[in-house]
């Protein structure tokens, strides 16, 4: 498959703005995308400025947001727990095979579409017993990005995940720090450096993006190398 695994540092480190950035910078390009994130929950808070992360992605890549997210719950809670208090819980094997299946060509003849599949949380948050956010990007094969906070904590945070992932067999193509502002601070732009030289590893930055505009997002994910990343 031809594409890109987000995952991130913590919980809301920005994965899915950086997850519709890039879908909408390349539909702007030209390019069919395909996005799923397999599992999705605390939909029982009330929505904000930005729309339900399956909504986002949606509207990113122009599919179904039911599409993008097969499983999605109510309470804010890992996943894990999420599915048991519905008494579903998640078949890794289905799964997997599931986003395998997503991405079908437009028409006959067209190469399939660039996916992109975003994580829960962090790579060690549990989907089902024994099944982990990092044993569903091995299992996937797709090479990985890592989306973190620019402040203070993220050296830690960044290097922890890099490890895990290498560990893992996974290739990380970049680190992302987002929201990265106009004028980044002293720390902002130390822990940049330090996650790069630490790391060995690129760390590109998206831009703040004021609201969920799709060509607000397509411009901020245009910003990232992301042709190098495919």
């Amino acid at each position: 498959m031809r594409g890109l695994f987000v995952t991130g540092t913590d919980t809301g480190v920005g994965k899915p703005v950086l997850t519709a950035a890039l879908a909408a910078a390349m539909r702007a390009a030209g390019q069919s995308v395909s996005i799923r994130k397999p599992v999705l929950t605390g939909l029982d808070e009330p929505p904000g400025i930005w729309p339900a992360d399956h909504v986002l992605l949606g509207e990113a890549s122009g599919e179904p947001p039911d599409t993008v997210a097969p499983l999605r719950y109510g309470p804010p809670v890992s996943p894990h727990l999420a599915a048991e208090l519905a008494r579903a819980p998640v078949d890794p094997a289905r799964l997997v095979a599931e986003i395998r299946a997503a991405p079908a060509p437009v028409e006959a003849g067209d190469p399939p579409p660039t996916l992109l599949v975003e994580g829960v949380g962090g790579l060690l948050v549990p989907l089902a017993e024994r099944f982990t956010v990092c044993d569903l990007a091995v299992e996937l094969g797709l090479e990985v990005l890592i989306a973190a906070r620019p402040g203070l904590g993220t050296i830690n945070h960044s290097l922890l995940t890099l490890t895990v992932a290498r560990e893992a067999g996974l290739r990380v193509k970049a680190v992302v720090f987002t929201p990265w502002p106009s004028r980044p601070s002293a720390i902002e732009l130390s822990n940049r450096e330090t996650v790069e030289r630490l790391g060995e590893v690129q760390v590109a930055v998206l831009p703040m993006i004021a609201d969920p505009d799709v060509q607000a997002l397509a411009a901020a994910g245009e910003a990232l190398p992301w042709r190098e990343w495919l």
